[in-house]
């Protein structure tokens, strides 16, 4: 018998759907709370739960650290047998449960009153018991499990980390958090090259540089854009300084002026005001400027206008901003 799974799938990305937009309803005073709690602390932000929650819980502790919110997740079981050592006086407690009767996290609730931390709930039951002993609680109730028997933790799991997305971000957002501070956190992988690199950690420089005067003839230019492999050179006054550039693209404009690249001059057929870059600059911002731009390379300037290197498009490739 043939089965269509697409149905179902269907169904179960409708039902979370509608229990992620439902959440806005619960958008209200006991969520301004728990911003005010969490940005108040001077401590960082305890995320506990069990099972589907403790999973959940994880990752809002991660995400949350991630932007700024210093966070950390700790097991409701293991805390108590030791793990409440972790909590320090001025921390704030987020509780995840959502029926709100989780008896492992019931059971920690009097130390964390007892040591005067502040507890956030996230429940699907207002009225339950961690609800009512929160000092702010965020409601993440849902119609209807996308499981079909009602039991897996489906939709109500999908809203829980959306609510604490929803946290994360608002509180992200209060703090003034910048790309640059994400970027510290962030230093491995894909992420942290574009976040993190320079154009001082990627450029050709020194005799790696293509650069020629502007004495130079089409010639003398061509070997050097041939040589250093960039497809491009920087052209220099008397002076040292940026004077104008000459890429491949340019070649094929010369070709039809039919000059004679033996004796012409380069800088007779150079682009003058071309786009230069500072060896600070983000790799990251350097590929938006280039694709503004729509040229494939860079001559990278000092504060004076002298070329201290230069970059290409495969640079970038290469570095794994692109």
């Amino acid at each position: 018998m043939s089965t269509d799974f697409r149905i179902r799938a269907a169904e179960v990305l409708k039902i979370e759907a509608a229990a992620i937009t439902q959440l806005q309803q619960y958008l209200d005073s006991n969520f301004n709370q728990a911003c005010q709690l969490i940005l108040a602390s001077q401590g960082k932000a305890i995320v506990t739960g069990m099972g589907k929650s403790g999973h959940i819980g994880n990752k809002i502790a991660a995400t949350l650290a991630s932007t700024g919110t210093p966070a950390f997740f700790v097991h409701p079981g293991e805390a108590s047998h030791g793990d409440l050592g972790m909590l320090s006086a001025n921390d704030v407690v987020i509780a995840i449960s959502n029926s709100g009767e989780t008896a492992e996290v019931l059971t920690i609730v009097p130390v964390i009153k007892r040591l005067g931390l502040k507890l956030i709930a996230m429940t699907g039951n207002p009225q339950s018991t961690l609800a009512k002993l929160a000092d702010a609680h965020l409601c993440v109730k849902v119609e209807q499990e996308a499981c079909p028997l009602g039991l897996a933790p489906t939709a109500s799991t999908t809203a829980t980390l959306a609510m604490g997305d929803a946290l994360a971000v608002s509180l992200l957002d209060a703090r003034g958090f910048s790309a640059d501070d994400f970027a510290l956190s962030h230093p491995g992988g894909s992420l942290g090259r574009k976040l993190l690199l320079r154009l001082d950690d990627i450029m050709h420089s020194g005799e790696l540089m293509p650069v020629v005067p502007a004495t130079a003839t089409i010639k003398d230019a061509l070997l050097e854009i041939s040589k250093k492999g960039l497809g491009m050179t920087a052209i220099v006054n008397e002076q040292g300084l940026m004077a104008g550039i000459f890429t491949d693209g340019d070649l094929r404009r010369v070709l039809d002026l039919r000059c004679d690249i033996h004796s012409d001059r380069i800088a007779d057929v150079m682009t003058k005001h071309c786009v230069t870059a500072d060896a600070q600059m983000l790799a990251a911002e350097a590929l938006q400027i280039m694709q503004q731009k729509k040229i494939n390379g860079l001559i990278i300037v000092d504060a004076s206008g002298k070329p201290v290197g230069a970059m290409n498009m495969h640079d970038l490739l290469r570095a794994g901003v692109l």
